[in-house]
């Protein structure tokens, strides 16, 4: 809080920007009329079907396959998010360092180690909150094997096997969805390191971050592949 003084209009202009094009896409993408038709939506479709294909057969051996690639890439973002926190906490304690460093960077604006601090903090919060995501994932997947290990067996329209299927698509999806807010703050996280630079340049890298999320989302390829009705 000592700190907030030392920021200037076009600080708090850049600052508010960023947690409005990131909360603002959360929103976007989870909750708005417009969300079933994204990337996230359609993925929610398919799970469900995957659900129902997994309580068919007999033997799940390629079903507990796929969840172990989804583990281990949860596994791998969580592990690498540890280092990057440690590595920030390390730039946290070196700030006299750091300010001389960035006093010699182009665009540079003023050196202070209160503003440096709280700028290392915008970026520290948001791997922090990224590894929340991911470790939270990461036990929600784990709840998925033990959901798929006790699956009866059964088709839809039978007695139990709808209900089953929405509690193991629900899961997969609450898991998915808390990975998918995980990759979204490392994009935010990547935008927030610019404010080390100039607070524009960390406007610039959020409007830019929202761009490029919202074209993934709703105007890639691999969109347009999953929701081929052909």
């Amino acid at each position: 809080m000592h700190a907030f003084p030392y920021l200037a209009i076009v600080d708090w202009f850049a600052l508010v920007l960023f947690i409005a094009c990131w909360s603002g896409y959360a929103w976007f993408s989870e909750r708005s009329r417009q969300s079933d038709s994204g990337l996230i939506g359609t993925s929610h479709r398919y799970r469900e079907q995957w659900a129902y294909r997994m309580l068919e057969r007999e033997l799940r051996v390629a079903d507990s396959t796929l969840i172990g690639n989804l583990v281990s890439s949860v596994s791998f973002y969580a592990n690498t998010t540890i280092y990057i926190i440690a590595g920030l906490v390390a730039a946290l304690g070196a700030s006299d360092t750091l300010i001389g460093l960035a006093a010699e960077l182009p665009f540079a604006g003023r050196a202070s180690r209160e503003l440096l601090e709280i700028k290392l903090m915008l970026v520290l919060a948001s791997f922090v909150f990224a590894y929340f995501k991911f470790t939270w994932a990461l036990r929600q997947f784990n709840l998925l094997s033990i959901l798929v290990g006790a699956a009866p067996i059964g088709r839809r329209g039978e007695p139990g096997i709808d209900r089953y299927a929405r509690r193991v698509a629900g899961t997969n999806n609450l898991a998915g969805d808390d990975f998918n807010r995980g990759i979204r703050a490392y994009y935010f996280g990547l935008a927030a390191a610019g404010w080390m630079l100039h607070p524009l340049i960390l406007a610039g890298l959020a409007l830019g971050v929202l761009v490029v999320l919202y074209r993934r989302d709703y105007c890639s390829p691999a969109l347009a592949l999953l929701r081929d009705d052909d």
